[in-house]
């Protein structure tokens, strides 16, 4: 199983790769850092995905009414940390980052 589980994931790698390659240097800078700024908020909210992740596994299909309380304290930590309000702050506190990775054309 696992030779078909690295296929697919190099098949995603180089859907994802085909992908960022199709957008102007400026979006793709924005991009990374959206992408970067998500895995931050995953980050922040490690703890409550994994007590999510553990009710889940004890209650199998009954996870939807059992873990309910987790799911929203998931989902409301996800709210605050990945809001469009929470990336504007942090487009601004990394818009230097931004130039350096915003490559410019000389004829601009």
């Amino acid at each position: 199983m696992a030779p078909k589980e690295d296929v697919a994931e190099d098949r995603a790698k180089t859907k994802d790769y085909s992908r960022e390659s199709r957008l102007s240097f400026r979006k793709f800078a924005e991009h990374q850092m959206r992408r970067e700024f998500k895995e931050e908020a995953i980050e922040k909210c490690r703890p409550h995905i994994m007590e999510f992740g553990k009710c889940a596994e004890e209650s199998g299909l009954m996870v939807v009414f059992k873990c309910r309380q987790f799911s929203k304290d998931l989902n409301s930590c996800m709210a605050v940390h990945n809001s469009n309000e929470a990336w504007e702050k942090y487009k601004e506190e990394h818009k230097s980052e931004l130039e350096k990775r915003t490559i410019k054309s000389p004829n601009a």
